[in-house]
């Protein structure tokens, strides 16, 4: 079971992956202004914060199973959708149907994971989860540009879609519900409200917001520094896998006993002042050797903080209420994309320099970070015994 659950993750991130490669030549291909594919790009990641956010009540209400299932055939119904876009707005709310159906997948996916993670093993199972996103960060932008180049980009999207079939076919079949509905008796749209004053979930969102900005800054600002240092694409995109290789060898190697033995706020902390170092070491390096460190670097860095926020959120939440935390807590992340993207621009624009103020974002979100951790540090939650609770 736990086999089918962790590759129904791989799958349900290499629907975003796969696609980067083609969306943006696939807009041009329909009309698409240069503005308008900003937003078809953008759009996704904006309706998936809406769709992590009210999907929330229905994790905990309906069960973690079903709304996996359902969540994974919306999915693919909107995948099908995308080949019969003949115009540019046609390819935008198609992406706006997608982002909301897709919504509701993550958040489910960890309250499962939640569920049925031992707690002496959460760090652990966490990083397990993070190298199925690696695995599907590596494979799916290759895959969807081989899928593109021998055929068309058309069947990159029904590629995904009967994926996506498969996927929530063998899920209805294989997994077993973590939430069962004797259990689901506590639970209460009032859950929110307790949930958005709980400050360890606060040091979650605030952790996952800012390594998304960073992500963000990367994303754009790499392969323009890679083009001004005459470096081709295919050299980019291998400093980029490397530093998925990087993450993939923490997290699935003996080195993962770290995520259970430390307080995830260490490691955060930890994590946060490494890729400010990267960002604003990637500033000032034109060395390939130095880049490449710095990149191995971030992915360091990257590794130590995913596993670590989403521990945060399943030990601060219960059975009844974990469905609302996940999806509270990946609005925040997918937030986060947005406006990583927008501030590089920004910066870039502005500034010139938006590896720099990026690392010095990121510092100053980790001094931010440590004094809201010391001033919390006797706060403990506590909803059920031996449950909902992290220093």
């Amino acid at each position: 079971m736990l086999i089918l659950f962790y590759s129904l993750i791989i799958v349900a991130f290499l629907d975003t992956f796969i696609q980067l490669p083609v969306i943006s030549p696939y807009a041009q291909s329909l009309g698409a202004s240069s503005i308008l594919t900003g937003m078809i790009i953008a759009v996704y990641s904006l309706a998936n914060m809406i769709g992590n956010g009210i999907s929330g009540h229905w994790i905990d209400r309906y069960g973690r199973k079903k709304i996996l299932c359902y969540g994974m055939l919306f999915v693919s119904i909107t995948l099908f959708l995308y080949p019969l876009a003949q115009t540019g707005w046609a390819l935008f709310f198609t992406r706006l149907l997608h982002g909301l159906a897709g919504g509701a997948l993550i958040p489910a996916a960890f309250a499962y994971l939640g569920d049925i993670a031992p707690k002496n093993r959460r760090g652990k199972s966490m990083a397990f989860s993070g190298a199925c996103i690696g695995t599907a960060a590596i494979i799916g932008p290759a895959l969807g540009g081989m899928i593109s180049a021998r055929y068309s980009i058309e069947m990159v999207f029904y590629f995904v879609a009967f994926l996506f079939l498969i996927t929530a076919f063998a899920a209805f079949l294989g997994l077993k519900e973590s939430f069962k509905i004797t259990e689901r008796r506590e639970v209460s749209l009032s859950d929110f409200q307790s949930l958005l004053k709980n400050p360890l979930l606060f040091q979650a969102i605030f952790s996952g917001f800012s390594l998304m900005v960073s992500m963000g800054i990367l994303t754009y600002a790499f392969p323009l520094k890679m083009e001004l240092l005459g470096w081709s694409s295919s050299i980019t995109g291998v400093l980029l896998s490397s530093f998925g290789i990087m993450a993939l060898v923490i997290f699935l190697t003996p080195l993962n006993h770290i995520f259970d033995k430390n307080k995830p706020q260490t490691l955060i902390c930890l994590g946060m002042g490494i890729i400010g170092v990267a960002l604003i070491s990637l500033s000032f390096i034109d060395a390939i050797y130095g880049i490449t460190l710095a990149i191995v670097s971030y992915g360091i860095g990257f590794s130590l903080i995913f596993p670590s926020m989403n521990r945060m959120v399943v030990e601060v939440s219960t059975k009844s209420d974990r469905g609302k935390a996940f999806g509270i807590f990946y609005a925040a992340y997918s937030l986060g994309v947005v406006f990583g993207s927008f501030i590089a621009g920004v910066m870039h624009d502005g500034f010139g320099h938006p590896f720099l103020l990026g690392g010095l974002f990121l510092l100053g979100m980790l001094v931010i970070f440590s004094v809201l951790w010391k001033h919390w540090t006797n706060y403990l939650v506590m909803k059920q015994p031996g449950d909902g609770q992290v220093p």
